[in-house]
């Protein structure tokens, strides 16, 4: 099966707000848990290498926090401890669905989780594991797309996909403007020109200089991870090099 992959390693991007259950305000869904594990265990199951990174968004942000009076740098730290507890309940649901899995973290706590060592990383990834990397970069103001980014360069990910409840990157907000009009493919110069916000500037850089593509799509429709996983088009938005972009 992997040999029909066009990504056959792979970064998962999740915002922490995924997880909340938007019913009762509750910051993890277990419903949503499973949804993710299944939908992850499927693309695992066409032999494709997957890496996860998970925001803390839906439990505390350093940002807004900093808003509130807190320091920027302790609430940098409180939202990588909130990326830790997103990390576990994945792991958890990923294990239900029978996946072995590992977190691993910037932020040393061996009794909670693994330490970010590369090497452990990829044996983990060669044996069929899904690696959850948890606690950001280990460092205040920088983000999780940041993490992200760094995290794929590392393991040598052919592709961050950013897994969001739209799908793909459109000219303005779908829900608002009935016009908007959805890109199929963007150079990272375009996306961060037109202040498109797919990733924050510092993720951006990394991907460019790493060449390592992001596609953006809706992880909530049935098909798209495994549409995106094979190349099919029209699963998502790729944001790449120009050239990369016209050979997609």
């Amino acid at each position: 099966m992997a040999e029909s992959l066009k990504y056959r390693r792979v970064l998962l991007k999740f915002s922490g707000e995924v997880l909340r259950d938007g019913k009762t305000g509750e910051c993890i869904s277990s419903d949503v848990v499973m949804a993710m594990a299944n939908k992850v265990k499927a693309a695992v199951d066409l032999g494709c290498e997957v890496a996860i990174v998970l925001g803390g968004g839906n439990i505390f942000r350093g940002a807004t926090g900093a808003l509130a009076g807190i320091d920027r740098s302790s609430g940098d730290y409180m939202g990588m401890l909130a990326t830790i507890i997103n990390a576990l309940a994945l792991q958890n649901g990923l294990e239900k669905v029978g996946l072995p899995t590992r977190v691993m973290t910037a932020i040393d706590m061996p009794r909670v989780a693994e330490p970010m060592i590369l090497r452990r990383a990829l044996r983990h990834l060669e044996k069929g594991r899904v690696v959850i990397f948890a606690g950001g970069t280990g460092n205040p103001y920088f983000s999780t797309d940041t993490g992200a980014a760094l995290r794929a360069s590392e393991i040598h990910a052919d592709a961050i996909l950013k897994a969001t409840k739209v799908d793909g990157v459109y000219t303005a907000d779908p829900k608002k403007d009935s016009g908007a009009r959805r890109y199929e493919a963007l150079s990272y110069r375009t996306a961060l020109d037109k202040r498109l916000k797919v990733m924050d500037s510092t993720a951006f850089a990394m991907c460019m200089d790493n060449r390592i593509p992001i596609i953006v799509f809706d992880f909530f429709d049935e098909a798209a991870l495994e549409r995106v996983i094979t190349g099919q088009p029209g699963a998502g938005t790729i944001v790449a090099d120009v050239e990369d972009s016209l050979s997609m």
